[in-house]
């Protein structure tokens, strides 16, 4: 699950076994129904983070995400 911190969207790195790794430049996508932001980390491991609605409105709004496809 997708947390906010002050700077965006953070997530667990599956690769490095880190918790509340920073994403860089993710992209919101929704896909049946639930939105999935999906960037990279500063070592440039693919992440993903499911959040709700809610949430990824807020973090377009406040321009630290980009929208992308199903909207």
């Amino acid at each position: 699950m997708a947390t906010e911190k002050a700077s965006g969207i953070t997530a667990y790195s599956v690769k490095t076994k880190t918790k509340n790794v920073p994403m860089i430049d993710p992209v919101i996508d929704v896909k049946s129904g639930r939105y999935i932001a999906t960037g990279k980390d500063s070592e440039g491991n693919k992440m993903a983070a499911i959040m709700g609605k809610a949430a990824a409105e807020e973090h377009i709004k406040k321009g630290n995400a980009k929208k992308g496809s199903g909207w």
